[in-house]
């Protein structure tokens, strides 16, 4: 007889607690009375000294106040004010509730859980039958509920937690009653579900309780799981919680309860989408409409009341409106019926209602801009989609910029949060995108759904940038995700264009693709770098794309140069390719005489080094190049050559770049380039004497030590001129400085 003694001693805390609890209330009214009077007392002061220092203040006539009535008319100033409040409060009121009544809810859920743990006790024990244990588990839920109803004068949080742990009582049992002891059919279990659910909506419109209408929801959305036997009866379903979603929205139109709607949602729609997947019919396109009216006007309730549309009440629109389109679309082309293009341009066609009201009311705040950009972003999903883009792709790329696009309207933290989760999605999702380009064969150039799909996540990544360029400091708050997003978004333009572009050379040799792939990275970090201050690309990112702007053209002449004139001498390759193989020194030619003058990377030593390795590198390559597909017929030819080449051509080539490092660096005063030029004498010094001499024959060793032994005394009398031109300049200006201090 334990559990009856534990179940008594849990009804005397619960009484002890109530009385305690009572106690409390009574001290915190008498203190609440006692702050509201020295309230009062205070505002009175403030009166009193209001009505004494305006008493002596000169009156002003009304022409002289006219002019204050006019920002009065300007609709666009109250609406960041409607909206900002209910961000920053919208979690204090459950966060404060459960602060307050965490122990009447662990209560509540202990107690049930006894209930069930003694109900399990006495059916171990044979106590009670099977038709018993259904008629107290009824029994004891209307005795939690009457309990619940009996302290709602005094404690309405505690009756109405009381009240919901009644319901749940009650829907437990009804599960119970159907699927383990087959007490009632499966209508006649439904229908008491449906009971159960109707009486606990109108008990909390009778208390007005939102908690226990959530409880009642809850209930609602979980009793066709409670009393499913397997089969798929979704039109019965469906039904049912399209009522369940009509209840929710007229409870919410009466008494402004925000939270049951997002409830009913996520229900819903999880409910849908499960559907659609799990077995595709044309008939829940029907029950999407019916959801899609429903959460609308939700959303719209305030909009429509009061003119203001809250936080929650545009994330609402825009996920209501995306989600149906997923579900819709999918179902068109799953069942091959079109156009599927008709389910965004109506949806935007609502929306473009909502527009031309604001702007009949030449209101161009944060409503228009809202009801805008849903409209445009459907708009844009829809001509995707009419082009065979892929959909999840196409929708979740536009809804994050519509969600960036409204941020940046309303600055409202809400939709840029959502955007940094949906965007990594949009992400993965493309790169699901791209992996068909090794499945599907045959793709038209451009106009294939893979590349259409690729344009709609470039165009909205582009627009991301623009978004988010010139943030003030208060808007950086997410520097780190700012940064991040950045190098994503340059890295999807980058991979969209290449992967079409390596899709349709993929049957050409592995070497002209290579080429072809360094090119166009070679000249997609040349665009960033001249766009970089309309871009508003950071110093420190610029810098870095120099450098990797550098090592790319090292790369492409040292490997992929190399590559080509093997590839030509081997028949493989046309000839004139290695034309559009040299495209590369345009760009090359352009940063070095526009671009990088005027930026922050000469600033650094390092940089006179990655320039002179890159210059040498580059003229010796292409020198060799040149030099091998003018002489060579034959690849057995090309590695002889290439040995002559290194001994005798090789350390001349370095010579004469040594002296131009050496003497630009002493001209302009660029002690890192002359640096850079005895240092590549010494590697050309050691180079002849330890190696090249020795593979020579007498005649090329002699014509190479005279070559070499010119240029070098040369180098030597121009660094001797330049430095004498240096010194007789600073003795000059030396002279000229004593001389106007002796005049003075």
């Amino acid at each position: 007889m334990s559990p009856f003694l534990l179940i008594i001693l849990f009804i005397l805390v619960i009484i002890f607690y109530s009385q305690l609890n009572r106690k409390i209330q009574k001290l915190e009214d008498k203190i609440s009375e006692l702050q509201g009077n020295n309230a009062l007392q205070k505002n009175n002061e403030v009166q009193e000294t209001k009505e004494k220092q305006a008493s002596p203040q000169p009156s002003f006539s009304s022409a002289e106040l006219q002019p204050e009535r006019k920002p009065i008319s300007e609709p666009t100033v109250n609406i960041p004010e409607e909206i900002i409040p209910e961000q920053k409060d919208r979690m204090s009121p459950v966060l404060n509730f459960l602060k307050q009544n965490m122990l009447a809810i662990t209560g509540i859920f202990t107690l049930v859980l006894g209930i069930g743990y003694f109900v399990k006790y006495a059916i171990d024990k044979n106590w009670i039958d099977e038709t018993a244990r259904a008629g107290i588990g009824f029994a004891v839920g209307a005795v939690i509920m009457g309990t619940g109803h009996l302290l709602k004068k005094n404690y309405t949080a505690f009756s109405s937690i009381i009240t919901g742990g009644g319901i749940a009582v009650l829907y437990f049992t009804t599960t119970i009653a159907f699927r383990e002891y087959h007490l009632f059919t499966q209508n006649a279990a439904f229908i008491i579900t449906c009971f159960i659910t109707l009486l606990s909506i109108l008990l909390s419109y009778y208390y007005k309780s939102e908690v226990l209408i959530i409880f009642s929801l809850v209930g609602g959305f979980t009793a066709p799981l409670m009393i499913s036997t397997g089969e798929s009866n979704y039109l019965f379903l469906f039904t049912y919680l399209s009522v369940l979603n009509m209840g929710m929205l007229i409870i919410a139109l009466l008494k402004n309860w925000k939270s049951i709607g997002w409830i009913a949602f996520f229900s819903t729609q999880i409910y849908l989408f499960y559907w659609t997947l799990e077995k595709t019919q044309i008939i829940s396109v029907y029950f999407y409409i019916i959801s899609y009216l429903i959460f609308y006007a939700f959303a719209l309730q305030h909009y429509i009341r009061k003119n203001s549309l809250a936080s929650f009440d545009i994330l609402m629109l825009v996920l209501i409106n995306f989600s149906s389109i997923i579900g819709l679309v999918y179902i068109f082309n799953t069942l091959n019926y079109g156009p599927v293009i008709i389910f965004p341009v109506v949806f935007a066609i609502i929306n473009t209602a909502l527009l031309f009201r604001e702007y009949s009311r030449k209101n161009f705040g944060i409503h228009y801009s809202v009801f805008a950009g849903i409209t445009i972003s459907l708009i844009t999903v829809a001509i995707a989609l009419q082009f065979k883009a892929h959909l999840i792709t196409s929708v979740w790329a536009v809804e994050a910029t519509l969600l960036l696009f409204i941020w940046k309207k309303t600055k409202l933290d809400i939709f840029r949060i959502c955007f940094y989760i949906l965007f990594p999605l949009v992400i993965i999702a493309q790169m699901i995108t791209w992996t068909q380009y090794y499945s599907i064969k045959n793709l038209k150039i451009i106009f294939n759904p893979i590349f259409l799909t690729s344009i709609i996540t470039v165009v909205t990544t582009f627009a991301n940038l623009v978004l988010l360029k010139n943030l003030n400091n208060s808007e950086k708050r997410y520097a780190i995700f700012e940064n991040l997003f950045t190098v994503l978004s340059y890295g999807v333009i980058y991979m969209a264009l290449l992967l079409e572009i390596i899709y349709h050379i993929s049957e050409k040799p592995f070497i002209m693709i290579l080429s072809i792939g360094l090119l166009f990275t070679i000249y997609y970090a040349f665009i960033l770098l001249i766009f970089r201050k309309k871009l508003n690309i950071s110093l420190f990112f610029e810098t870095g794309l120099v450098y990797l702007f550098l090592f790319l053209l090292i790369i492409n002449a040292s490997l992929a140069g190399t590559g080509i004139v093997n590839s030509i001498l081997l028949k493989k390759t046309p000839q004139n390719f290695f034309g559009i193989y040299l495209l590369y020194i345009l760009p090359f030619v352009y940063l070095f005489r526009k671009v990088l003058p005027g930026s922050d990377f000469i600033k650094i030593k390092l940089s006179y080094w990655a320039v002179s390795i890159t210059l040498t590198v580059l003229v010796s390559c292409e020198l060799y190049h040149l030099y091998i597909l003018g002489n060579a017929d034959h690849i057995m030819q090309a590695n002889q050559l290439e040995k002559h080449f290194s001994i005798l051509y090789l350390p001349i080539i370095w010579a004469v770049l040594a002296s131009i490092f050496i003497y630009t660096g002493l001209k302009k005063d660029l002690p890192e380039f002359s640096k850079s030029g005895f240092i590549l004498i010494g590697m050309m010094i050691l180079k002849l004497y330890t190696y090249d001499v020795w593979q020579m024959d007498n005649v090329s060793r002699i014509i190479a030590f005279i070559i070499l032994g010119i240029i070098l005394l040369l180098s030597s009398f121009l660094f001797q001129r330049l430095k004498n031109m240096i010194k007789n300049m600073v003795d000059k200006k030396e002279e000229n400085t004593e001389n106007q201090s002796t005049e003075s």
